[in-house]
């Protein structure tokens, strides 16, 4: 079936009111060559399908014919921001600032919904001029009441019976209450007449020229140019968004910028279109593209030749305050050169605001260096970093006024945590740890004697280093120390942690406790040793117990924790290695189970994992052993190491046990007992048949490991060695068993010395056992 056939066929079916069978051939036209059949349908089907009523009705039967009048075919929805395909600008664009810019005001026209739908529920204005195929709803009450639905007929009048025909055509909406009124009154007096609107009629307007979707469509008699435009989807690539014009009976009725209305809400040119018009969208004059620092970076299209950076802009929204007016640079084309682009740099002053745009224009405004040209800096152990405002003969002393700048975020943060530690209720042992750390590390120390200004040479870019005594600024400010500051100076401050002092100008706050006679923290001078810590303590106790003195430092600490590590991992690829070998013996042997071995193989891969594990958790202690002879008693035999800030000194009693450890009946605490020897605890406890008593080893008091190797043994033998009060006796199993812990425990003196560098002591034994 032609197109011709389908379209009387359509016109044909809604003038005799076969509303149903229109649409559905409107459909089939609609599948076939598109929408613009269904626009000349939809034209025809309204008046045709309405019926005037020539008695009155009530509101209920008013309500259920307008229900029944169809609905004007809608358009598809299209999304027109997607569906545009670039331009050739555009792509040019894309290959020279690597940036894809969309056209200015193409996403306004994105997703359109339909607004082909007549206009059912909307205001009427006043200035609306009735026409053909209007519907009134008229009331009337006094004399005569009247209930009665009317549509405005070809020949421009409506017919109320009694009362006779009414010509409304040309008449305004505001003045049809008027009209109506005076028609009554012909007949009938005292009667108040109310008018109000149903459906009103639908125009046809034409949509030409680079539309996204051109044709024929029919809108609502109050649409303007806007949202007919809305409802086409506006122009498409190459089609101009500043001249759209409306043309009536061979003339321009208006010129629309769309610029002006989307960027400035500007609708003076936007007109109420009438039955016939056409929308004459023109091809776009230009373009050109700003980007870089403005507020809408985009591909503007220009109008006329008087176009302007400033006007450009001005739709952009103008420049962010990021944007650096001193420098914009504008590429231009030109093809009658050799070389058809050029690149020129200028100020965007008010001259050059008034420079026209050529198309094909690309300008780009840069930003601000975000430099401080009348600014110094000051960072580092400070209450906060700043850039202060530089102003002429400013010094370090400016920069910073008092010591109470140096005091800083993490110190305050320090002492508001003492405070709150300070109202828990409970007492631990970690609080009480935690309080005493905190005595006399509340605030960061100050390195007094050096700190530096950092200036850049403008004229080469090079990095000078000033340093000077910060003690000196606040000791003598008219000295040298006390640097006159130039803009874009940074000043540095570091605390006695940032750069390491020497020891003898290095804050010493000690700890010691246990068995003295006055335990605490202690302030110390540079050069102070153990022997200066005990006598301001008053010395030790009767109770004191030499051999099993504990001192321990936070550096030593650090180096085990790292030294731990490593062994963990040398023992961890020792037994991957281990694992590897054995396993591929055993798959030499026909005999071996495979699954069994497997499960052998993942229980010990397992088990060895776990050791692994509980080694890593160990927490190395930072002692130091003495070395002491376990019989010394005299304190003034300690050895004179310096005192660092952060040591700690613990000096127990004499313990009353003796620990038994490993191959053992009953791993246990005996009581220690003077003269004893290793085999007497040894016999108590109860060796097992897999002791391996060769290679037993003793963890002293003092941190110490005594085994075979050590010579510690008289003759070779276990039972020479005297045990004094808190040593512990650990039995190994012996080798051949090879279970896991056994390749673990190999090598007596390696272990034992692992045990004595990071001062793990028994309870690391205890760990690895359980």
């Amino acid at each position: 079936m032609s197109k011709f056939l389908l379209r009387a066929a359509a016109l044909t079916l809604a003038a005799t009111s076969s509303i149903a069978a229109a649409q559905e051939v409107s459909a089939r036209a609609d599948e076939m060559f598109g929408q613009e059949l269904t626009s000349s349908v939809a034209a025809a089907t309204p008046a045709a399908a309405r019926r005037v009523s020539i008695s009155n009705t009530t509101a209920a039967q008013a309500q259920a014919s307008q229900a029944a009048a169809p609905s004007i075919p809608a358009a598809p929805a299209a999304n027109a921001a997607q569906a545009r395909p670039q331009t050739e600008f555009q792509k040019f664009i894309f290959d020279s600032v690597g940036q894809e810019l969309p056209i200015f005001g193409a996403s306004f026209f994105a997703n359109a919904p339909s607004t082909f739908a007549p206009i059912l529920n909307s205001p009427v204005p006043s200035e609306y001029v009735l026409g053909p195929g209007d519907e009134l709803l008229i009331r009337g009450w006094g004399t005569i009441d009247i209930d009665f639905r009317a549509t405005i007929d070809r020949n421009g009048t409506i017919s109320i019976p009694t009362i006779g025909s009414v010509v409304l055509a040309g008449v305004k909406a505001g003045d049809a209450d008027g009209v109506i009124r005076s028609a009554v009154a012909k007949l009938y007096k005292g009667v108040t007449i109310s008018v109000n609107f149903g459906q009103l009629r639908a125009i046809t307007v034409y949509v030409v020229g680079q539309a996204s979707r051109p044709g024929t469509y029919t809108v609502s008699s109050l649409s303007t140019l806007v949202t007919a435009l809305f409802a086409s989807g506006g122009p498409n690539a190459n089609g101009s968004m500043r001249r759209v014009q409306v043309k009536r009976a061979g003339r321009v009725v208006t010129e629309l910028d769309l610029y002006a209305f989307i960027a400035k809400g500007d609708k003076s040119a936007d007109v109420k279109l009438q039955d016939g018009d056409s929308i004459y969208i023109p091809p776009a004059a230009g373009y050109v593209a700003l980007v870089g620092k403005v507020n809408s970076p985009a591909v503007y299209e220009l109008k006329t030749g008087s176009d302007t950076i400033e006007s450009m802009l001005d739709f952009a929204g103008g420049t962010p305050v990021v944007a650096d007016p001193r420098r914009a640079f504008l590429e231009r084309i030109d093809p009658t050169r050799n070389r058809p682009r050029s690149v020129e740099q200028f100020a965007l002053d008010s001259a050059s605001l008034k420079r026209p745009l050529k198309d094909g224009d690309v300008l780009n405004i840069t930003s601000i260096t975000p430099e401080f040209s009348n600014a110094v800096i000051l960072r580092g152990n400070v209450d906060q970093p700043v850039r202060a405002p530089f102003s002429a003969g400013m010094r370090v002393s400016d920069l910073i006024p008092s010591r109470d700048y140096l005091i800083t975020r993490a110190s305050v943060k320090r002492q508001n945590e003492v405070v709150s530690t300070g109202q828990t209720e409970r007492v631990t042992n970690q609080r009480a740890d935690t309080i005493a750390a905190s005595v006399g590390n509340l605030i960061d120390e100050v390195n007094w004697d050096y700190a530096v200004v950092e200036r850049i040479n403008r004229s080469d870019l090079s990095v000078t280093l000033i340093p000077f005594n910060l003690g000196n600024v606040f000791a003598n400010p008219t000295g040298a120390d006390n640097i006159q500051l130039q803009p874009g100076d940074t000043v540095t401050v570091f605390s006695q942690q940032d750069v390491a002092v020497p020891m003898d100008k290095r804050r010493v706050m000690v700890r010691i406790e246990g068995e003295v006679k006055v335990p605490g923290v202690y302030q110390m001078s540079a050069g102070d040793t153990l022997q200066s810590l005990l006598a301001k303590a008053g010395g030790p106790t009767v109770n004191a117990y030499l051999f099993g003195t504990a001192f321990h430092r936070e550096t030593v600490r650090r180096e085990q924790e790292v030294n731990l590590e490593k062994a963990a991992r040398r023992l961890e690829a020792q037994i991957n290695k281990e694992q590897s070998l054995a396993l591929a013996n055993q798959q030499g042997l026909t005999t071996v189970n495979p699954q069994m071995l497997e499960a052998q193989q993942r229980a010990q891969a397992a088990l060895a994992r776990q050791k692994i594990e509980q080694f890593r958790q160990l927490k190395p202690t930072g002692r130091i052993a003495f070395n002491l002879d376990p019989k010394e008693r005299s304190f003034s035999r300690l050895p004179q190491i310096k005192l660092e800030n952060g040591d700690r000194l613990v000096v127990p009693a004499a313990p009353a046990f003796v620990h038994v450890f490993g191959a053992v009946n009953v791993e246990s605490s005996s009581l220690w007992k003077p003269n004893a020897r290793v085999k007497d605890y040894l016999n108590t406890a109860g060796v097992t048949a897999d002791a391996d008593i060769d290679q037993a080893f003793v963890i002293r008091a003092d941190g110490s490991v005594v085994s075979r190797e050590s010579g510690g043994w008289m003759f070779g033998s276990v039972g020479g060695l005297e045990v004094m009060p808190g040593d512990s006796v650990v039995v190994p199993e012996k080798f051949d068993r090879e279970t896991k812990w056994t390749k673990f425990m190999k090598g007596t003196r390696e272990w034992a010395q692992i045990f004595a560098n990071f001062g793990l002591g028994a309870a690391a034994i205890k760990t690895l056992r359980d």
